[in-house]
């Protein structure tokens, strides 16, 4: 249907959509597609410029694919060829502020697919016998960073493939230079390409309509000669459409204008019937009195604004900051102005508080939930924002500005303390700057700031221009965005991923921050193939040297100096320093230990430590030696330094002196959880990235964990809400030997 065809559809007496007001042929090119119509392509992308009306024909037309929305609608009224048919809703995984990734995982969640990679979701998807239907609208607003440039990625490494898959029936909302790149990822026939400037999709009269509607007393016009009137509605509202080149957005902030501000309004004058989106900014200003310089530097900061909108206080130092001089006299004079292009919003505080404690079924902290609500400021449609930072002599120089005034707003330098707005989506602003790469060295932003959001900034990056604390949270960001973790628990991840990255101040630097952080990392040893682990305590007489990272060497027969607190290391045969022991040896040595695993828990949590560690003789893992033996690596429990000694001289303690002892261990796969025997409560939750193949917990609270990356030890810092007898048999040491490097705080 052509555009020329809308008024024989209007002439047969049909209403058009109440929400849309017109876009009858475009409605039924949709309405065709949902029912799979023979010779309907199977993807449909639509575009169109800005403000062309993209998201509101997608969300009317959305309303008649909802049962619920449909039994609101007067669909008998309505073009029969434009109401799609009643069948189950589609997907609509909407892209605004997501990641690719994010808009991904929406889609298998919704279809409850099993997938465990990206790659699988397309397998899946493509494995199903019937289609499945996807409408992905907002694509010009994915991403938690704009200038990250997610739309594209979005296309590259979601749109693109579902639109390959044959199963997949999608219709995308996508801005017109990332048109062609979608397009192209399908054969010839199957999609089909809407734009909405176009002259065959083009409505006119639908533009006409919605001027009239939005101008009418009974919508919340001012009754004004020209609203009152039906006929001079009629006509003013056929001046606006016609000069405003098939512009929704144009059009709409031409109404809201002179309806907020009907001061100077002459319909008969064609100088105050703006054009474009950038003449309803200039129209306006002129007519109130004002220079329209001053309307857009007022407005810049929410140009540049990032996520749902800028705190209200924010708006006049930024204001200040773009326009290099102090411009609070014209804000406060000129927020009548400036209110025709300014949305108000109603938004959660994000209550993250450092010091919650951990306490969900996953190991994971508790997800920041919203706290008291805070008014913030939008412009009223991206396209507004578009028009004013191109009409800025240097973006760059804005941005860098604002990210100064931003940085200077931050008490004392304390994240803690910084407006959630700046802690959140400063990285945003200091990267359209180019000056991303310099704030990244402080571990409190790390902590404090909002992981996807910074997560998606940082990526933005080229990784050679990251430093090394940049890189190191990079790493980590996927597990702090999984976990979706509190500030708290984000700081004791990247405490320990900077103790595994060589980059001990930075993590220290965590445990001055003002974070109840639930472990101190003691060391971490790059080990991979590690297959399970044991604490106990090395008579120290046994010592045959070491092979430490201090480089001193042993002595034989010296007399004991006390039990040290080791922890024995089941490795692959041949791993250096490590001794293979035969498998049958019985007594309470490092062998028969480590054999068990040693990992602690009741129920679920017993039996997934089982599984994880192995069962081959006495609790063999798999992969371990056979009959002729195993390889066992003594570290010490509390320093960075392996151990060249007999295992078979390593003691543990006893299921007895364990069960007597403050806290206990329970663990799965991928997480564990350290809790208070007295209380029953987690008091240090943990979740890997990796998979766990071994960890134990020595009786005076040092956690060895073992991965396929290697193993770290922490030592838990929560204070035993009972204290018990510490055993005699105790896996530990006098301070004196306890470290030569990464030490704990043992208060």
């Amino acid at each position: 249907m052509s555009a020329s065809e809308e008024g024989n559809a209007r002439t047969a007496g049909y209403a058009p959509h109440p929400h849309i007001g017109g876009r009858t042929a475009v409605l039924r090119a949709l309405a065709a597609w949902r029912m799979r119509w023979p010779g309907a392509p199977r993807v449909i992308v639509l575009t169109g410029n800005p403000g062309s009306g993209r998201s509101r024909l997608v969300t009317g037309f959305l309303m008649m694919c909802d049962p619920d929305y449909r039994k609101q609608l007067p669909l008998d009224e309505l073009d029969p060829a434009t109401v799609p048919p009643d069948l189950p809703p589609p997907a609509v995984p909407s892209a605004d502020g997501r990641t690719a990734a994010q808009v991904l995982w929406l889609v298998a969640d919704h279809f409850g697919l099993r997938a465990g990679r990206k790659e699988d979701v397309f397998t899946e998807l493509a494995a199903r016998e019937e289609p499945v239907t996807i409408v992905v609208p907002d694509v010009d607003r994915a991403g938690p960073v704009r200038a990250a440039q997610e739309p594209a990625r979005l296309i590259r490494e979601v749109l693109a493939p579902l639109a390959a898959v044959e199963t997949v029936q999608l219709l995308a909302d996508v801005p017109r230079e990332l048109v062609a790149e979608l397009a192209a990822a399908l054969p010839s026939g199957q999609v089909q390409v809407i734009d909405l400037d176009a002259p065959e999709w083009a409505d006119p009269a639908g533009l006409v309509l919605h001027a009239e509607t939005a101008l009418d007393p009974d919508t919340g016009a001012p009754e004004l000669p020209y609203t009152t009137d039906p006929s001079a509605r009629r006509a003013l509202a056929e001046a606006l459409a016609g000069r405003a080149a098939g512009s929704r957005l144009t059009v709409q902030l031409a109404v809201q204008s002179l309806i907020m501000q009907p001061e100077g309004f002459d319909p008969a004058d064609p100088a105050l019937l703006p054009g474009s989106v950038g003449e309803a900014l200039d129209v306006h200003a002129r007519r109130l009195g004002a220079d329209p310089q001053t309307l857009r530097l007022m407005l810049a900061p929410l140009a540049f604004a990032e996520g749902e909108g800028l705190p209200v206080h924010l708006l006049g130092p930024l204001a200040n900051a773009v326009a290099g001089r102090d411009m609070s006299q014209e804000i406060a004079d000129g927020m009548l102005l400036a209110a025709p292009f300014i949305q108000p919003v109603e938004a959660g505080v994000n209550d993250d508080d450092a010091d919650a404690a951990p306490a969900d079924g996953e190991g994971t902290a508790d997800a920041p939930g919203a706290g008291p609500a805070r008014t913030l400021l939008r412009l009223m449609h991206p396209a507004l924002a578009e028009e004013i930072r191109a009409g800025l002599p240097d973006v760059r120089d804005a941005q860098t500005k604002i990210a100064m005034a931003l940085l200077e707003a931050v008490p004392q330098q304390d994240w803690a303390q910084a407006d959630p707005y700046i802690r959140d989506h400063l990285a945003a602003h200091t990267l359209e700057a180019g000056l991303l790469p310099q704030l990244l060295t402080d571990p409190g932003l790390f902590a404090h700031a909002d992981p996807v959001v910074l997560r998606a900034a940082v990526e933005a990056v080229p990784l050679e221009a990251l430093g090394a604390p940049a890189r190191t949270y990079l790493r980590t960001a996927p597990l702090l965005t999984r976990s979706r973790a509190t500030a708290r628990m984000r700081a004791a991840f990247l405490e320990t991923a900077f103790v595994e990255d060589g980059l001990t101040p930075y993590a220290e630097a965590l445990h001055t921050r003002g974070f109840r952080l639930p472990w101190r990392t003691l060391w971490s040893a790059p080990l991979p193939g590690v297959q399970a682990v044991t604490t106990g305590a090395l008579l120290q007489e046994a010592t045959e040297g070491t092979n430490g990272t201090d480089g001193t060497g042993g002595t034989e027969g010296t007399e004991a100096a006390g039990p040290r607190a080791v922890v024995a290391l089941v490795v692959p045969e041949g791993t250096p320093g490590s001794r293979t022991v035969p498998s049958t040896t019985e007594g309470t040595g490092a062998e028969a230990a480590a054999a068990e695993g040693a990992t602690e828990g009741t129920g679920t949590d017993a039996a997934a430590a089982e599984g994880a560690d192995g069962a081959n003789g006495a609790g063999a893992p798999d992969g371990a030696a056979e009959p002729g033996g195993r390889a066992i690596l003594l570290h010490d429990l509390r320093s960075p330094e392996f151990l060249d000694a007999d295992p078979a001289q390593v003691l543990r303690p006893s299921d007895d002196e364990r069960a007597a002892t403050p806290f206990g261990l329970s663990r799965g796969a991928d997480y564990l959880r350290v809790w208070a025997r007295a209380t029953q409560k987690v008091v240090a939750a943990l979740v890997s990235d990796t998979p766990i193949t071994g960890a134990d917990l020595s009786p005076d609270g040092v956690l060895v964990v073992a991965t396929e990356r290697g193993v770290t030890a922490r030592q838990i810092l929560a204070a035993a809400p009972a204290a018990p007898t510490v055993p005699a048999q105790r896996a530990g040491t006098t301070d004196a030997d306890a470290s030569h490097g990464l030490e704990g705080d043992h208060s």
